[in-house]
């Protein structure tokens, strides 16, 4: 089954139940508005005092529509169905209920959209058998009930689309995240793995050289090369099941001093200044990696999704405890990169996950604006 379609049907639907809008007081507000003139001058109608308290009583349902969305469907379309017995107990030609209650059919849209699997199944078990009594109440109007069965199932096929388009987002920006967590652990390995080689290296440099020095300094040197050698067969071992294409470079990776080269990648027409200040020399690896993957893909967001764009400035900044990355480009953004894109939520990831963080948005004077602050060294969020 897609994974997709497995996470739809999953219970729960929703982990935190949304709460009640504004818009839901708005809908029940023209509910009862509709409904108090409706049944006072309507003059088909049997009973038309019941008629309004079962209708008011069912247009409450949709404050808890969200929360209690098959619950709120139970009560409503059982209060219709009841209505439409009596009338035919009664033996009354005439409608029993009001236009009003058409309101219900928000409520296969909430079941669709909010409930969980087993609960949207009871909820078209309820909508079913409501059609089959209205079928046997008034077989007369066949033609009628199967219209008004797919007008039902119409808002519950539109919850349906938007749950699954939902739940299809949220795997997405997942695995975004999850991508960039491989990528941020691959760099710290990378970058430390390189670090214990050259210990490593030093510690046999050490032995060889031992027979001039102190016993005790050989001996010394024999732990270091035992204790950085098991070092870097661990963290192998543990970063590696992360991987899913090549092994390890033992070789620096980029970091903030390479990001003057951007300016040379650039397509033609693309001006990329680059502006460093303060001390670079002390920043822990994996944030000098990390301003300088989100300043690559800053100066690729511009590229890609600012049209018209002919400069991208890039400003770093350091202080004693964070370094501060400033990106600003002046094309006219046209939406991709902070609605539909991706490169912004992996970018954002990656500074929390070393204690930073990062904003995006369009700059006063026009263009496209990433500034984000991280901190010299990576802090556990």
């Amino acid at each position: 089954m897609n994974p997709a379609v497995r996470t739809f049907l999953a219970e729960p639907a929703v982990a935190d139940p949304p709460k009640r809008v504004w818009r839901d007081w708005v809908l029940l507000a023209v509910i009862v508005v509709s409904a108090v003139p409706e049944a006072i001058l309507r003059d088909d109608l049997v009973w038309p005092g019941l008629a309004l308290v079962s209708c008011i009583g069912v247009a409450v349902s949709v404050l808890w529509r969200r929360t209690y969305p098959l619950a709120m469907m139970a009560v409503a379309f059982s209060t219709a169905t009841a209505l439409g017995i009596a009338g035919a107990v009664a033996g009354t030609e005439t409608t029993p209920g009001l236009y009003s209650m058409a309101m219900v059919l928000v409520l296969p849209y909430a079941l669709t959209r909010w409930a969980s699997g087993r609960h949207i199944a009871i909820g078209a078990v309820i909508m079913f058998f409501t059609w089959v009594i209205g079928i046997t109440v008034d077989p007369g109007n066949v033609g009628d009930a199967i219209g008004g069965l797919t007008v039902l199932l119409l808002p519950a096929a539109i919850g349906g689309m938007i749950r699954y388009r939902g739940t299809s987002r949220s795997r997405e920006l997942e695995e975004v995240k999850l991508r960039e967590r491989e990528q941020l652990a691959r760099e710290l390995h990378d970058t430390v793995a390189h670090h214990v080689s050259a210990i490593v290296i030093q510690a046999q440099a050490g032995r060889a050289l031992s027979e001039t020095r102190p016993e005790t300094a050989a001996d010394v040197l024999a732990v270091i090369e035992a204790e950085a050698s098991r070092t870097l067969d661990e963290m192998r071992g543990m970063v590696g099941a992360l991987r899913r294409d090549t092994d390890a470079e033992l070789a620096p990776q980029q970091g903030i001093a390479d990001i003057p080269r951007l300016s040379t990648s650039a397509p033609s027409g693309l001006t990329v200044d680059v502006d460093l200040t303060g001390d670079l020399s002390t920043i822990e690896p994996v944030v000098d990696a990390a301003v300088y993957r989100i300043a690559q893909e800053s100066v690729t967001n511009a590229v890609r999704h600012a049209s018209k764009a002919t400069r991208v400035d890039i400003l770093v900044a350091t202080s004693p405890d964070c370094v501060q990355l400033t990106v600003v480009d002046d094309g006219e953004p046209n939406g991709a990169p902070g609605i539909g894109g991706y490169g912004l939520i992996g970018m954002a990831e990656r500074a929390k996950l070393l204690g930073g963080t990062l904003d995006a948005g369009r700059a006063p004077d026009g263009g496209w604006r990433i500034s984000a602050e991280l901190p010299r060294r990576r802090v556990t969020p």
